[in-house]
């Protein structure tokens, strides 16, 4: 299908994507991406399709616009649906015009999907509405980054700086002092309210607020440098009154979560929603095994086990995946016990009809042996499927208590780790605030891709550890690390708030 869309991303909160846009991108061959699109959007894409960067910033581009018109002309001529995707809206500075006219010129047929503009997302995520009655009744969106070979400039300054429009100006702090010095050349008085907001709507949002004749000192002395927003209007008084998103206590905090990419998202979910920048370096990866055979045997002969312990989600996952392979259902566990460490595990086998006899009260492998031994579980024969390498202590205190336990593995972690370059980047540059451990596997196969003395110059520089429970803690001790934040219950939920505690 020979098709283009032109696809707004939005400006930058990944949320914020259209369903429009994120069907098309599920759909397309091709995928060609700005450096404003937010990357986790990719996740969307086809594990098939063709994914270009083509990012432009500050004068370093990957590819000159004629070319970039170019490749998206040539990929849909080879028969390819492609998805130009763009950060904000293509039609609002985002050179979706251009793109268009390319495409029509060359016969190519295409569409626009509109995106959320950064011009009224970001004001709207630093508390600043672009209109209100008791302040502006309109609003203009302004290039700070003129065409260079237009003659003179196309503002009208007097207008501007007489209106009592808020304005936006895109692109604007490279010409921050031109900008500021045209207003008020032009009588806008020097105490006008204005704002700068870097990375609006990100992890990574800022906002300075100031006025016209002092912000481009101000944004000097604090360093702030593109992609920002300009926002010039007595709306900006609003800033501090409205500010709800500056107020997530992670905002801007990096944390690293080491956990198998399948995993991550609860965590990452709960951390990005109190406005952490998470770094998703996983280090195990969850895999099923080649062979099955002791399982299915294992179905086969149900009816002599009186308890099944689940002690993970993966558990409940793979063993599912082999009984509907078997062509059985939750019947099968008629008349069985049901235990699970933890209420991830337990969701899991609700979400699968089973509703678990015994959860314990806390979530470690010492704990369910207590709880099952006052449940009669003494003397029974039980099944525990799990990962194949896994810590020994709770089939070895359940045989201690005269069970036979038929350990059957049901899933194996191997060593991941794929994007360790990157890792290392963000933390030579001191973006990541605190590491992460959810299990021992976790812990063990982060210091094999990451040696420990490299860590710990880290460490030392203020980089803190948070881990799950004891287990993992006592891990992390073994290669000569404290650990700052351990929550009281060993959960992903209370790992999360207690990072919102400690770190915010």
């Amino acid at each position: 299908m020979m098709k283009v869309y032109l696809i707004g991303a939005g400006p930058g909160d990944p949320g914020l994507l259209t369903l429009k846009g994120k069907d098309i991108l599920e759909k397309a061959d091709v995928v060609v991406y700005d450096y404003l699109a937010n990357k986790s959007l990719l996740g969307y894409c086809r594990h098939d399709a063709e994914i270009i960067y083509v990012g432009k910033k500050g004068g370093d581009h990957t590819l000159p616009q004629d070319q970039i018109n170019a490749l998206i002309v040539a990929k849909a001529k080879e028969g390819k649906l492609v998805a130009r995707l763009k950060g904000g809206d293509p039609y609002v500075f985002g050179r979706g015009g251009e793109e268009g006219e390319e495409l029509l010129e060359a016969g190519v047929d295409f569409e626009v999907v509109p995106g959320v503009t950064s011009a009224v997302a970001a004001p709207a995520y630093a508390g600043i509405p672009l209109t209100h009655r008791s302040y502006a009744s309109s609003v203009s969106f302004i290039t700070g980054h003129e065409d260079p070979h237009k003659a003179g400039s196309v503002h009208n300054w007097d207008a501007l700086a007489a209106g009592t429009s808020t304005l936006v100006f895109f692109m604007g702090v490279k010409n921050l002092v031109s900008i500021t010095t045209n207003l008020m050349n032009a009588g806008m008085t020097p105490d006008k309210p204005a704002a700068l907001i870097r990375w609006g709507t990100t992890c990574r949002h800022t906002s300075l607020v100031s006025t016209v004749g002092c912000i481009a000192e101000d944004a000097k002395k604090q360093g702030i440098r593109p992609p920002a927003l300009l926002v010039v209007g007595d709306v900006v008084k609003l800033h501090d009154k409205l500010n709800w998103f500056e107020k997530r206590p992670l905002l801007g905090k990096g944390v690293l979560v080491t956990r198998a990419r399948q995993q991550a998202s609860g965590l990452v979910s709960l951390l990005q929603e109190m406005g952490a920048c998470c770094y998703e370096f996983p280090t195990i990866r969850i895999k099923p095994l080649d062979d099955y055979a002791d399982l299915h045997a294992a179905m086969g002969n149900i009816a002599v086990y009186a308890w099944v312990i689940f002690t993970s989600v993966n558990g409940v996952l793979h063993f599912w995946n082999q009984l509907r392979a078997q062509g059985l259902d939750a019947r099968m566990l008629g008349g069985k016990k049901v235990a699970a460490i933890g209420p991830a595990t337990a969701k899991a086998l609700e979400e699968r009809g089973i509703y678990p006899d015994f959860v314990p009260e806390k979530y470690v492998a010492e704990s369910v042996v207590e709880g099952l031994l006052e449940r009669g579980i003494r003397g029974t024969k039980i099944l525990l499927p799990r990962a194949c390498e896994a810590r020994e202590v709770l089939p070895q205190a359940l045989r201690g208590a005269g069970c036979e336990v038929d350990v059957l593995p049901v899933y194996e972690t191997v060593l991941a780790g794929e994007n360790k370059a990157d890792v290392l980047t963000a933390l030579e540059a001191g973006d990541i605030h605190c590491l992460t451990f959810t299990s021992s596997s976790t812990v063990e196969n982060f210091f094999s891709l990451l040696e420990p003395e490299l860590i710990r110059t880290f460490v030392d520089a203020g980089l803190r550890i948070a881990s799950i429970g004891p287990i993992t803690t006592k891990t992390i001790e073994t290669y000569g690390f404290s650990v700052q934040i351990q929550p009281d219950e060993y959960t992903i939920p209370a790992l999360a708030d207690a990072l919102g505690r400690d770190l915010a």
